[in-house]
């Protein structure tokens, strides 16, 4: 299956790119083991490397396949060194994103310009013509993130979304989208 959206995305400041699996190290080091990173996710802190390492060759084999593309964000001035990922997940005209940002990196408006141009990629490529993301009820800062990107709160979905930080319970989420 070819992949839908560009191998590589650049923005003012950011470099999105395929993932490689030497940045299982870094990820792991930076965020994947973080519990305050891990809060609102669909996984639980990573205790040890092999499982980064196990994340990211599932993002490789998905990559090659189309199924998805999980970019891995990095600062342009040093685009070897990981500090977070948008995946995004194709359905046709749709596109649904996850994203994660090491907390080294929170409160610089990163996420959202890395968000932006994922949409912004998926919205001109053809027969594109929705992305959407959900997030926590809760989680006041991927919800900005999301409207920072351009993205329109379309409602609440009860019950959607496990956070097993949170517990074992799903959870109320907020649905976003930017259409063209």
């Amino acid at each position: 299956m070819p992949r839908l959206l560009p191998d590589l995305l650049t923005t003012r400041r950011l470099i999105l790119r395929a993932p490689r699996m030497d940045d299982a190290a870094t990820l792991f080091q930076r965020y994947t083991q973080d519990a305050a990173v891990a809060r609102y996710m669909v996984w639980r802190p990573h205790t040890a490397l092999s499982q980064a390492e196990g994340f990211l060759a599932g993002c490789l084999q998905d990559w090659d396949t189309g199924k998805r593309q999980a970019y891995v964000l990095a600062l342009a001035e040093t685009p070897q060194e990981a500090i977070g990922m948008v995946d995004a997940r194709p359905a046709g005209g749709t596109v649904d994103l996850g994203y994660v940002l090491a907390r080294s990196h929170w409160g610089a408006g990163l996420m959202p310009e890395a968000v932006e141009a994922v949409a912004a990629a998926a919205l001109v490529r053809p027969g594109g013509f929705r992305v959407q993301a959900t997030c926590d009820v809760d989680n006041r800062a991927s919800a900005r993130t999301l409207e920072k990107a351009g993205f329109s709160r379309e409602g609440r979905l009860e019950r959607l979304t496990v956070h097993p930080d949170l517990g074992s319970e799903p959870r109320a989420c907020f649905m976003y989208a930017r259409c063209r």
